[in-house]
């Protein structure tokens, strides 16, 4: 049995996403618990600081998703008061919030990324970006997907088959984010790759019941088939393995994160995004890939915090 720890799990916050952080705190203080640890879960809020001061805790495993939890802020905030913590390191987890600066490294990287293009709200408010939208449509062809630039879980993700529906799928993005990331619609098949302790995990193929895999089918029970491993024959799984550790590269991400990406035929993985907080719901696909790869949730867990604690860079404030 591991040497027990006393673990801080912070989940809740004030994101949209606070009711998936929620369960996947809930199932996270349940693994700990059972290997031994002492866990206090903390719904994250303005008490944060003083309360992990007062607890003295030995490291904090985050179950946070959304902004606060993804974009690098509990990581620095994390790092200031030398509490070390599972997951990416702020630097990555903001490099990978933001969409467009995330695939501009991919590029960089000689990773493919949907043709897209960035709007913001000042951009239509104040530089009539809104008489261009039927030039984005010409520019990236139909059909396109609108997503806020930062963000998670599919939140304000649309779906435009026609110039225009745009405007009402920009106009929908704007309210999750002041910018919106406008891309070609990519087909084929949607494989979501964990990289966990520098390793890929099974490649887990998502076939939602529904049209799209957005917020209700990432959550609802039964409303998207999964399968880990994937079908794909095994060249097409190892190529996705790779791109996933090249992303994570791009990024310089440590320990977990989940790569995104569509596989169209006869052609590279293009990535859809990198997600530095993954769920780890019952519905998540981080857990599903640690399964098929033999690797029970507990282990998962455990894994993590080994990781977080002998991470050298924790604790230390950036320069």
């Amino acid at each position: 049995m591991p040497a027990p720890l006393h673990v801080a799990v912070l989940n809740g916050g004030s994101s949209l996403e606070r009711e998936v952080s929620l369960t996947s705190g809930s199932r996270v203080t349940a693994a700990l618990g059972d290997l031994g640890h002492h866990v206090t879960r903390l719904d994250v809020d303005a008490r944060l600081v003083t309360r992990l001061v007062d607890l003295d805790v030995d490291v904090a495993f985050l179950a946070l998703h959304g902004s606060t939890g993804e974009d690098g802020t509990i990581q620095s905030l994390l790092d200031l008061v030398g509490i070390p913590h599972t997951g990416p390191d702020a630097l990555s987890s903001a490099l990978a919030w933001d969409k467009p600066v995330a695939q501009g490294l991919y590029r960089r990287a000689g990773l493919a990324v949907p043709d897209h293009v960035v709007l913001s709200q000042a951009a239509f408010r104040d530089l009539g970006a809104a008489a261009a939208v039927t030039r984005v449509a010409e520019a990236l062809g139909l059909p396109l997907v609108v997503k806020p630039a930062a963000g998670g879980s599919s939140l304000g993700l649309g779906f435009v088959e026609e110039v225009g529906a745009l405007p009402a799928a920009i106009m929908g993005a704007f309210s999750f984010d002041d910018r919106v990331l406008i891309e070609r619609h990519v087909t084929g098949t949607e494989l979501a790759v964990t990289v966990f302790d520098g390793e890929p995990l099974p490649p887990v193929e998502i076939s939602p019941r529904g049209a799209h895999y957005d917020f209700s089918a990432r959550y609802t029970a039964g409303a998207t088939e999964f399968h880990a491993p994937s079908r794909l024959p095994r060249d097409r799984n190892d190529a996705a393995c790779e791109t996933a550790l090249a992303a994570c590269a791009a990024l310089g991400a440590r320990d977990i994160v989940r790569v995104d990406m569509i596989l169209e035929d006869d052609e590279h993985p293009t990535i859809l995004e990198v997600d530095t907080g993954p769920g780890l719901t019952t519905t998540s696909l981080v857990p599903l890939a640690a399964q098929a790869a033999g690797v029970a949730f507990g282990d998962l867990c455990q894994r993590l915090l080994e990781l977080a604690l002998a991470d050298p860079d924790d604790g230390a404030p950036t320069p």
